[in-house]
């Protein structure tokens, strides 16, 4: 067992890797920063937060929602001290850190069961959605925009969608052939005659993916160079540490990239304004990533969320002090882990093992891999994350389950995950109170009386209800029970209406009783009922 376990993990890491690559170097151009920071940061993750991580699945690294924080924060802190912005923002991401293990220890993760299942699907759906409308343009080879971009609003004045309209008008022909054949592979690779051999085990689609795609682009340029993908723009472009390959030379390259954290700043407010505002977002998205991939899991393992806030700020710890960008967790390449059929955290660590073996000792290899045999990769990860079954379930749940799900949807795709998730939440939220609204008190009628059933618990916010049911049954009933074998909790408005009720029912002749499950019941609620 353990080593089937040791293969599907071995061969899920790769997938991650493949997934991650682009995703830490687009995340880093579109943020400001240099792409070994996006790529450090997709080390860190790797191997240092998935070694303290308690998820077996979460893989985490530089993500899009962070964006805006970064390049914001750098323009704020280069008018502050020119030229040291990014020590500064070191030192933030640093702190941040320190406040994300401070929220674990307090056992503060718990927020993400607050999140109701719909909002969690919607944002899956709506980043699947996001994934492929993003890669379809690298799909067909046009790559004005990082690979990773994931905003709404882009720097070259486009959106997701006008950018779609623009690279249709500028079709790489021999991209376009790798992206649908990227494509194809991949959902061969997931029949059921393909995943019951050895082959999907041992040699996972978008490996086979990549290396037809460079195959083929070698090929042209050899034969067919009018068509071949030469462009750098086009290409993965992994910044050389060693020339002359050799190890020593590679890691002393890497070192002199880092960014050490400005230490004297510490007392500046801004930097403490900075590092709040990360630890807060990078947090939430985790935790949002956490829920998310719990339901995603097919192990069905449930992970712990304080554990992960303070793996999260160990990652962040160590990313400020070598220059990092900042960490979370990230659904994208969580979910890529699951549909590989990670079986453990090993997959974690192992995608970030790669990463830092190939960017230091073979970039050149990386360097031949066309963006639109990775974009083919992510374009499959988001049809999988938006299949048509998801959005069948969510209407056979009801309007209660899908609206919230529609409209985080929505709100994701024109604004941002956080913000998205937000609107998602205070809809999700709204349809609870409702659906509790009206499952609070069950209505029975019989002849010339009237039972009102309490269920579990009546608060205040049902006091309207239960004063609209008691308004309706006066002049026409000559009783009425009030039964409380199931209720669990009674507020004081809710007594106070009782109350109120029987005194005017004696003025009109309406008998009054209580069913209760036993007797200490019976002295609770009379008590607190006031009843004589």
């Amino acid at each position: 067992m353990r080593t089937t376990y040791l293969f599907k993990d071995f061969s899920a890491s790769l997938v991650v890797f493949l997934v991650a690559l682009p995703l830490c170097m687009g995340v880093a151009m579109a943020s400001g920063a240099s792409v070994v920071q996006g790529i450090l940061s997709g080390i860190i993750g790797g191997i240092i937060v998935g070694a303290f991580s308690g998820s077996s699945i979460s893989v985490s690294g530089p993500a899009a929602g962070l964006i805006i924080v970064v390049e914001t924060a750098l323009a704020d802190l280069n008018k502050i001290t020119p030229g040291e912005a990014f020590g500064m923002f070191a030192l933030a991401v640093f702190i941040a850190g320190l406040i994300q293990v401070l929220l674990g220890v307090l056992k503060l993760g718990s927020i993400a069961d607050f999140i109701p299942v719909s909002v969690i699907k919607g944002m899956l759906a709506a980043i699947g959605i996001i994934l492929i409308l993003k890669e379809v343009p690298h799909l067909i080879g046009y790559d004005r925009d990082p690979i990773g971009e994931q905003e709404f609003l882009q720097k070259d004045g486009h959106n997701t969608f006008s950018e779609l309209y623009f690279s249709l008008k500028n079709i790489t022909p021999l991209a376009l052939i790798i992206g649908i054949l990227g494509i194809v592979i991949q959902l061969i690779w997931e029949k059921s005659k393909i995943k019951q051999t050895w082959i999907s085990t041992i040699i996972p689609a978008p490996l086979v993916v990549v290396l037809i795609a460079v195959i083929l682009n070698e090929l042209a340029k050899s034969f067919f160079v009018d068509y071949a993908i030469i462009g750098a723009e086009h290409m993965v472009q992994v910044p050389i540490f060693a020339s002359d390959g050799s190890v020593f030379a590679a890691f002393n390259g890497l070192g002199d990239t880092f960014i050490f954290p400005k230490w004297s700043s510490f007392t500046e407010f801004e930097i403490w304004k900075i590092a709040f505002v990360i630890a807060i977002i990078a947090s939430v998205e985790s935790l949002l990533c956490l829920e998310a991939g719990d339901k995603l899991d097919k192990g069905s393992r449930d992970s712990q969320p304080n554990r992960e806030l303070v793996a999260q700020g160990i990652g962040n710890v160590v990313a400020g002090i070598v220059g990092a960008l900042p960490i979370t967790a990230v659904i994208v390449r969580t979910s890529a882990n699951i549909q590989a059929g990670a079986k453990t955290k090993l997959s974690t660590i192992f995608h970030g093992i790669w990463l830092l073996i190939f960017v230091l000792l073979a970039p050149h290899i990386l360097n031949l891999i066309p963006l639109s045999a990775l974009a083919a990769i992510l374009t499959y990860v988001g049809y999988k994350l938006a299949k048509p079954s998801l959005f069948k379930e969510q209407k056979a749940r009801g309007n209660a389950a899908l609206i919230p799900f529609v409209v985080t949807i929505i709100s994701i795709l024109f604004t941002d995950l956080l913000i998205g998730v937000t609107i998602g939440l205070f809809l999700g939220f709204y349809f609870v109170l409702k659906t509790n609204f009206h499952r609070a008190f069950t209505v029975v009628h019989n002849e010339s009386s009237t039972m009102i059933r309490f269920n579990t618990q009546a608060t205040f916010m049902n006091k309207s209800l239960l004063k609209k049911y008691l308004l309706d049954m006066e002049g026409t009933d000559t009783s009425v029970i009030f039964d409380l074998s199931n209720c669990h909790f009674i507020d004081n408005d809710i007594t106070d209406l009782i109350a109120d009720f029987i005194e005017h029912a004696n003025n009109i002749n309406l008998e009054v009783n209580f069913k209760y499950n036993n007797e200490a019941q019976k002295l609770k609620f009379e008590k607190q009922l006031a009843i004589k």
